[in-house]
């Protein structure tokens, strides 16, 4: 790290910190209005799926080479990119033509969430990856930075849902599209004036092959990455949504808006009280000064603690029958002590993927990290459309059962391996 960068840590860690939040208000208002508003055009749920898995491949892509992209050429270029890119995404989205037909519109739509999703790992990898650079080495700070950027990026991209849902009964699909354009275009401006100097500019000798990790703590935490994210994403993405807003609406224009409101109000509130719980692991778990090896242990603990909560909802399901507000008030209770115990092991994995990693492939390292969160976030998207057309919620819930089960697999191998180089 360069003297500046030394010299002003907590500027440039707010600044980037500023930068990711507005990305992620706009991520996530986004979400939320493509989702609605296909949804009432009257998509089916594997249409809407589709609609994000350009999206998702453009995470697995983008984070297998942008962590290659930002040690070659910077992490601010990089940062500033995926600003810039979403913006674009944006910009292309108001150009959508309620008359074309439903292949077309959902071609469309993809190919502008493709470019949105490039745009957002991009910005994450950069911010991700400043936070190794820019933390205090001792007591505990890496954990605690990274417990706080992570958990405030979900708690504004929570927010960023509400917003989606409310711009969009208050305004209009293109209208809302419009106004976050404007808004993250100020904010790329307001991010290369403020930025401080001392972040690294690249290496130009940096070689492609150079992202694939060889140190088995990463690829394996990497896997269990996947599984994790898979097990939210296959009933977050379609399922949860669709189902709320069938149940809550009585399928009149006015009945669409109220339940518009609650399904965005739900799902920020998620996302809110899971940034929360991420941004408190630290204290939660006693972070400070403990060894990676228990902190390891203590990722497949609350893995396992998660496989046992969409199976139990699973059950309410079934034996419920049919849709009533008991059921709906369940789910949601349920589904935030999912939301509790995931945040848990996804600040964990967070802390994780930069105490295994060095200075010198922090980029790389966690390109490829997220490359793999990427990829379980389009398996899940995809089985969620495809599990709720088929089975309907009980389903979806199964399935991401499943997936938690496959995560605490992959998970316990990195406990032995970290307590091995401890």
């Amino acid at each position: 790290m360069t003297a500046a960068a030394r010299s002003s840590p907590l500027a440039a860690y707010a600044t980037v910190t500023a930068a990711y939040w507005a990305f992620m208000l706009t991520d996530g208002a986004l979400r939320m209005l493509v989702l609605l508003h296909f949804d009432l055009l009257g998509f089916s749920p594997i249409a809407i799926a589709w609609l994000f898995l350009g999206y998702e491949v453009a995470g697995i892509v983008t984070n297998l080479s942008a962590g290659w992209l930002a040690t070659r050429f910077g992490l601010t270029t990089t940062l500033y990119a995926g600003l810039a890119l979403q913006g674009v995404a944006l910009a292309a989205l108001t150009r959508l033509d309620p008359g074309w037909s439903v292949t077309v519109s959902v071609a469309y739509v993809m190919a502008s969430q493709t470019l949105s999703g490039v745009a957002k790992d991009l910005t994450k990898m950069s911010s991700k990856s400043a936070v190794k650079l820019l933390a205090p080495a001792s007591q505990g700070g890496l954990f605690r930075w990274v417990a706080v950027l992570t958990g405030s990026k979900n708690a504004v991209k929570g927010a960023g849902f509400f917003l989606g849902s409310a711009l969009l009964a208050g305004f209009g699909f293109r209208a809302s599209i419009w106004a976050m354009a404007v808004a993250l275009l100020a904010i790329l401006v307001a991010s290369v004036v403020f930025m401080p100097a001392g972040l690294p500019r690249g290496k130009k000798g940096t070689k492609f092959g150079e992202i694939f990790s060889k140190d088995p703590r990463i690829n394996r935490l990497s896997l269990a990455r996947m599984f994790l994210f898979g097990a939210r994403d296959v009933w977050f993405v379609v399922g949860i949504p669709v189902y709320f807003e069938a149940t809550l609406s009585d399928g009149t224009p006015e009945g669409h808006r109220v339940a518009f409101f609650l399904v965005g109000a739900f799902m920020a509130a998620w996302v809110i009280a899971y940034g929360a719980v991420q941004a408190a692991v630290p204290k939660l778990l006693g972070g400070a000064g403990r060894p990676e090896a228990e902190i390891a242990s203590s990722a497949a603990f609350w893995v396992l603690i998660l496989t046992v909560i969409p199976f139990a909802l699973m059950a309410v399901v079934l034996l419920a029958g049919a849709p009533a507000i008991w059921l709906t008030a369940t789910l949601a209770v349920g589904l935030l002590a999912f939301g509790y115990v995931f945040a848990i092991n996804s600040s964990v994995h967070s802390y994780l993927i930069l105490a295994f990693t060095s200075s010198e492939r922090v980029t790389m390292d966690v390109g490829f990290y997220y490359m793999s969160n990427a990829a379980g976030r389009l398996v899940g998207t995809l089985l969620s459309g495809i599990s709720y057309q088929i089975g309907g919620l009980a389903l979806c819930l199964a399935t991401a059962g499943v997936m938690a089960a496959l995560s605490w697999l992959a998970v316990r191998g990195v406990e032995g391996y970290a307590a091995l180089r401890v």
